[in-house]
């Protein structure tokens, strides 16, 4: 009897072995329909995709400096079980079942700490989820890990923050992947997880998708909730999806889109968000559409010759695919409209942030975490400038209101309408930046960050799509802007480029 328990014990732990690792799964530059696909077939679990996924980030992100994660979540594999579970007993997937999710460390997370870049914050652990979050795991999604960014979201160029260091582009590991969502874009280029969030303010979903061959989607404003995310410029905030194609982002946007009472400026989206956005990844989706060339970005005199080549050809390739291009598109008094158009809201924002963590919070104000001076060098003037600032918006003069309320911002937003109606056009298109990605260091070569005014401070929605490739090797992407809650004509527009161009390929020493 002993031979056959010994038996029976080397057999079961034979079978968690063979179990551990996807047999007919690669998970490199897989999609989350191919996730779910294999899981419906019985050719994966999802604790067999969690631990590949868990494994690749062990082998790749410090062993090659990449620097992407944080902190991976110790209880990924436990939900991992309880998805199987609930899909072996309904047979049914969740929209995200099983999709390992990226999260930036300024997103809430309950049960991982929540930084926001900052070696003062170290070990804050949120009273709950982000709102994002949370209805993404509702949807099943798996929080495999949390990823690095620049400090407290101050920098579009670089992800460096004194918590976890610098992080590298995968695909020139000299180069930045801009910020301040950096190490996301770095993590989902690289396969470290399915998908992942970041946020933007300035530019900071669309620039590191950019320079990582990534989509991501910078959604209207009042479409997505930023309850629980810690803020840089609440104003102009918005959390969203970072994916490695159209298909993916748009999956996660359909989850996270929606009313929030916790943010009030949501109720914006009600009756104008679709059963489901995913409707809308037509590859015809160009046919007939009118697409302005928004030329003040691309004839940018510092802009890179080779990423003006991809971006003509780009234009050309709309074209092919049924658009018809107004070149070039002119936006009437851009650069007095968008003169002086921030606002410096930091230190009431961070503020209230904190004040949202109760009595968990390390620190209670702004000053306590500058009086800590655990902060990196480079970010010591924002955070002065911030300290500077003691009246409340309302009390500003001209106020800082939101983006729906402040005059220059109304200004600026009829401006762009007038010109999109004047040659009817249904969106904008520009290179998301005009130079390649900066060596590691170096913050005085041109920059080309065209992101900060057009959506951000319109509240218009914003995907940027891969282009192609400079020096063969370090990526390029266009971004596309519609009017208010347009999000399903861009994503058409993105899609049927994507599918006509297909640019994306994984970073070499990373497949």
């Amino acid at each position: 009897m002993r031979h056959y328990r010994i038996l029976a014990v080397t057999i079961v732990a034979l079978f968690a072995i063979t179990c551990s690792q996807p047999k007919h799964f690669d998970i490199v530059e897989t999609s989350i329909a191919d996730i779910h696909d294999a899981i419906k077939r019985g050719d994966l679990t999802c604790r067999q995709l969690v631990s590949a996924y868990l494994e690749r980030i062990e082998k790749y992100d410090q062993p090659t400096g990449l620097n992407a994660i944080v902190v991976t979540n110790p209880n990924a594999l436990q939900r991992a079980d309880e998805l199987d579970a609930e899909f072996q007993q309904t047979g049914e997937l969740r929209p995200c079942h099983c999709v390992p999710l990226i999260v930036k460390d300024n997103y809430d997370t309950h049960d991982l700490q929540t930084a926001g870049g900052s070696l003062a914050m170290q070990g804050s652990l949120p009273p709950d989820d982000a709102y994002q979050v949370r209805v993404l795991r509702e949807a099943g999604a798996v929080v495999l890990a949390k990823s690095n960014m620049a400090e407290w979201a101050f920098s579009p160029y670089q992800t460096v923050s004194s918590l976890a260091g610098t992080t590298r582009n995968p695909y020139d590991l000299d180069r930045v992947p801009a910020g301040s969502s950096g190490g996301t874009a770095a993590a989902v280029a690289a396969n470290f997880g399915a998908v992942g969030l970041g946020t933007d303010t300035g530019n900071s979903i669309r620039g590191p998708s950019s320079h990582n061959a990534l989509v991501g989607i910078r959604s209207t404003m009042g479409l997505t909730s930023r309850d629980g995310i810690i803020p840089l410029y609440l104003r102009n905030d918005i959390g969203g999806p970072m994916a490695r194609s159209v298909a993916d982002a748009v999956r996660i946007l359909a989850v996270i889109a929606g009313y929030d009472p916790a943010d009030p400026i949501t109720e914006r989206s009600v009756g104008k968000v679709p059963d489901n956005y995913t409707q809308f990844l037509d590859k015809n989706g160009l046919q007939g559409a009118r697409i302005g060339v928004f030329r003040h970005y691309l004839d940018a005199e510092s802009g890179d010759p080779e990423i003006k080549a991809l971006m003509e050809q780009a234009i050309v390739d709309l074209q092919n695919q049924g658009a018809i291009i107004i070149d070039p598109f002119v936006i009437e008094n851009f650069d007095s409209l968008t003169n002086n158009i921030w606002c410096n809201v930091f230190q009431h924002d961070v503020n209230n942030y904190l004040a949202s963590l109760g009595d968990k919070a390390p620190h209670k104000t702004l000053d306590e975490i500058v009086a800590t001076g655990k902060y990196a060098p480079y970010i010591e003037s924002r955070l002065q400038r911030a300290l500077a600032v003691s009246e409340s918006p309302e009390q500003r003069d001209p106020p800082c209101l939101d983006l729906y309320s402040s005059p220059r911002n109304i200004a600026f937003r009829n401006a762009v309408l007038y010109a999109m109606d004047r040659d009817r056009v249904d969106a904008i298109v520009y290179p998301t930046w005009s130079n390649p990605p900066r060596k590691i260091g170096d913050m005085e070569s041109p920059a080309g960050d065209n992101s900060q005014l057009l959506s951000p401070h319109t509240g218009f929605p914003a995907i940027t799509v891969p282009i192609g490739f400079t020096n063969n090797t370090l990526p390029a992407g266009m971004t596309f802007i519609g009017r208010l809650f347009t999000e399903p004509d861009l994503i058409k527009f993105a899609y049927a480029y994507e599918h006509a161009s297909q640019h994306r390929h994984p970073p070499q020493g990373f497949e």
